[in-house]
This record gives structure tokens, C-alpha cells and sequence, in this order.
């Protein structure tokens, strides 16, 4: 018999992560290849250089507009409380395998990667403007365009080490990737990893009216992520979460 499933990502937010996702690795590729000559051959990638750092800037409007996105809509989530501070501060013990804490929707670690990216993308944006020619760096001066370039890289080089770390946080433990992509987890996974949420989310199963009829079983104060029906109709029904939204 198959475990039930709690529903933590809806399509529509699973599209915007990979969107941004894909954008990080294509602006990253490209943004190796101009600030270190080592890896100017990833340029072929795009065709040729003189396209690559053309479309450079406009990838990276894109997967800014898709984290802002992510943010409006978790932004309020991730504030930091006592308990993410008590995971900060047994960090060693979580990563020998311990739970630490009693953890909501997102652990300490989570939170923290929240807000560095989000550090990073308006230095990335900010300083991204600055350089932009033939648009933008005409109106600052070449000190200034100095500057912000060493900003751009530092924001970035600093997002790809949190991002390589974010990824292999995922694939560590196991069942995240299934979020992503399936946008589902076991309750198990659930109850292990953030048993706050997890009862959340039965509480707010137990208090949500079985529907009209027509799938949508969203209730009073539910939201379009608290759906039950999953989105492949030979799944589990999904249990719904309490007016959360998920994060990257």
C-alpha cells in the first residue's frame, strides 16, 4: 500500500523554480566565461561570444523576475524564529543526521539560503544595470563601472557556492527532489524533516470541507496550493498545506 502524499509545490510554482534555475546555470556559464579567461571556450555554448554576452543581461532580467516572484510569495515564510536558531546552532549534528528543532515549513538552512539569494540577486540586478551596454553604462562613469563589475562577480560567485550547496542539500536528503518535480512528499518525509508543518498541515486536512464536487477543495482561508487532488489523477490524493507557499 502505497503512503499517502502531502502536496508542497503546485505546478505553476514548480515551472518558476525551474525557469529561475535554468537561467542561474546558463547565466553562470556565461558569466565563467567573461571574468575568467580559463573558461572562455563555455562561450561556444551560445554560438559565439559576441552573442553570449548579448543574451547574458537578458537571461538575467528573466530569472530576476522569476526569483522576485518566489519572493513576494515567500518572503513572509522565512522569517528567522528561536527554533531555526537552535538548527543554526547544531548544524553538526543535522549534518551527521539528526533532526534538530522543531521545524516548520523550512529549517534554519533554508531560511538563511533565502535571504543570501536574495542578497544577491539586487547586488546581481543593481550592478547588472550599471554595466549593461550599449543601454545603461553610458550614464555612469568608468570608475563606477569598475566597481560594480567586482560587485557582480562577488554576488555571483558567492550565489553559485550557496547554489551548489542548495543543490546538494537536495539530493542528500532523500525525497526533496520528488518536491520539485512532483511536486509531493510522503508524510513520513514530512514528519521527519519539518514535523511543525507536518501538523499543520494534518490539522488544517482534518478542518478543510471534502469539496463541491468539481476537485476544488481549497475551503475557508485555503488558497490554490491547498488543493487535495494531486495532479496525476492514479496518485494519493495530496494532503493540503495551511496557507503556505513553497520555496526554491
Amino acid at each position: 500500500m502505497k503512503e499517502k502524499l502531502i502536496q508542497r509545490y503546485t505546478r505553476p510554482e514548480r515551472i518558476n523554480h525551474w525557469v529561475v534555475a535554468i537561467c542561474f546555470v546558463l547565466l553562470a556559464v556565461s558569466g565563467l566565461a567573461f571574468f575568467y579567461p580559463a573558461f572562455f571556450w563555455l562561450t561556444g555554448i551560445f554560438g559565439t561570444p559576441q552573442l553570449a554576452r548579448m543574451i547574458h543581461p537578458i537571461i538575467g532580467v528573466v530569472m530576476f523576475l522569476g526569483f522576485a516572484r518566489q519572493f513576494l510569495r515567500y518572503w513572509h515564510h522565512n522569517f528567522i524564529d528561536k527554533e531555526d536558531v537552535k538548527w543554526m546552532t547544531s548544524v553538526l549534528k543535522v549534518l551527521k543526521g539528526y533532526e534538530v528543532g522543531d521545524v516548520g515549513k523550512y529549517n534554519g538552512g533554508q531560511k538563511g539560503m533565502f535571504w543570501l539569494m536574495t542578497a544577491c540577486m539586487l547586488v546581481l540586478v543593481a550592478t547588472g544595470v550599471i554595466a549593461w551596454r550599449p543601454y545603461f553604462a553610458q550614464y555612469f562613469p568608468i570608475p563606477v563601472i569598475r566597481l560594480a563589475l567586482l560587485a557582480h562577480a562577488w554576488a555571483a560567485t558567492i550565489l553559485i557556492a550557496g547554489i551548489i550547496v542548495h543543490v546538494y542539500a537536495a539530493i542528500w536528503i532523500r525525497g526533496t527532489i520528488r518536491a520539485m518535480t512532483e511536486g509531493v512528499v510522503t508524510q513520513t518525509w514530512a514528519k521527519k524533516h519539518h514535523p511543525k508543518w507536518y501538523r499543520e498541515v494534518m490539522a488544517n486536512a482534518h478542518e478543510t470541507p471534502s469539496g463541491n464536487g468539481n476537485g476544488d477543495n481549497t475551503g475557508s482561508g485555503g488558497n490554490a496550493t491547498d488543493k487535495m487532488q494531486p495532479e496525476n489523477a492514479n496518485e494519493l490524493p495530496a494532503v493540503p498545506a495551511a496557507g503556505e507557499q513553497p520555496q526554491v
